[in-house]
């Protein structure tokens, strides 16, 4: 069975659904902005957006029954290397403060544009829903 997971508080996403959830247990999020539960975008920095970005996934996956450490995989495209690069300690300090110290697989790709002028980070993440990790 297959259906769309989308938090019940945010605004309905036009054309395609945060999540879909395979058998109970699958999930694959589509790509996650920096913007709010409205679609409103509060940060216009790196850091703001990613950790933005991240509380998303973070909603979506427990809109489907899950925690952060049922995540899997996380894609993240990226538009600008340099600050990435020059933001390491501001970046894995707001990673922590939502997935905690959870690392799943990942992948950072550097992109020209998003779709979305005003994003500057897109994560696409994965997770088995119930089969939370262990700690490393």
């Amino acid at each position: 069975m297959i259906e769309a997971v989308n938090p019940p508080d945010w605004e309905k996403p036009k054309g395609y659904a945060n999540g879909m959830l395979v058998d109970g247990e699958r999930l694959y999020t589509g790509g996650q902005i920096g913007w709010n539960k409205d679609q409103v975008f509060e940060h216009h920095d790196f850091v703001g957006q990613l950790e933005q970005t991240l509380a998303n996934i973070a909603a979506i996956v427990r809109s489907a029954g899950g925690e952060v450490t049922d995540i899997v995989r996380l894609t993240w495209f990226i538009t600008d290397k340099k600050e990435y690069l020059a933001r390491q300690k501001e970046v894995g300090a707001a990673y922590r403060r939502v997935l905690g110290r959870h690392f799943p697989s990942m992948s950072v790709v550097v992109v020209a544009g998003l779709i979305e002028d005003a994003a500057l980070v897109e994560i696409e993440a994965t997770a088995e829903i119930g089969k939370s990790a262990k700690e490393a």
